[in-house]
């Protein structure tokens, strides 16, 4: 494997931007990332870019829409390895899609490590290490016999309407207990 393509940016400087530079940071990231990619096939489109995924995912190459999809939450809580590596993960899906063949590849498959391996010059990691209970709260309290569980927002709401859900473990149907209290970091 090479050295990564991009350069990495000075973590002192990343750490101190406010939200709207941070979020600035990111579209020159993509912004180099695509010129980088435009460099093996010139015709690849230039990706919209929105800060609107929610939950335990970092990032989204979203062909529909035509383009990629961040985690804000997740952003700001993993500036420096955001940038240095979901960027050019969901890159590197955005220019294997747009190759002729790129539809019927898996999205992590051969042509993606390649993609990652040799032009970004990264070890081909299909998940991220980032802690996710910021950017997916579950602070709806259920209990079963053997424990608590944590419902989103969405899971509660069809519990409210009939759905009924039961523990892996001990089987039987969770029950609401209320709104959990969130903690505050010290």
């Amino acid at each position: 494997m090479t050295a990564p393509a991009l350069p990495a940016p000075d973590p002192e400087r990343i750490a101190a931007l406010d939200g709207d530079a941070l979020h600035r940071a990111l579209h020159e990231r993509v912004e180099a990332a695509w010129r980088l990619c435009r460099e093996v096939h010139p015709a690849l489109p230039r990706p919209r870019v929105w800060l609107d995924l929610r939950g335990r995912s970092a990032g989204q190459a979203h062909f529909g829409r035509g383009g990629l999809r961040f985690n804000p939450v997740l952003l700001d809580e993993n500036r420096l390895a955001f940038l240095v590596e979901v960027v050019p993960h969901e890159m590197a899906h955005w220019l294997v899609h747009h190759l002729e063949d790129g539809p019927r590849a898996r999205p992590h498959g051969r042509e993606w490590q390649t993609v990652m391996r040799r032009l970004f010059g990264l070890a081909p990691r299909t998940t991220h290490r980032f802690d996710t209970g910021r950017a997916s709260p579950a602070p709806y309290r259920y209990r079963c016999a053997c424990r608590e569980h944590g419902f989103t927002a969405r899971r509660h709401a069809l519990a409210r309407r009939g759905s009924r859900y039961r523990c892996r473990q001990c089987a039987q149907t969770l029950v609401y207990c209320g709104l959990a209290t969130l903690e505050k970091p010290v």
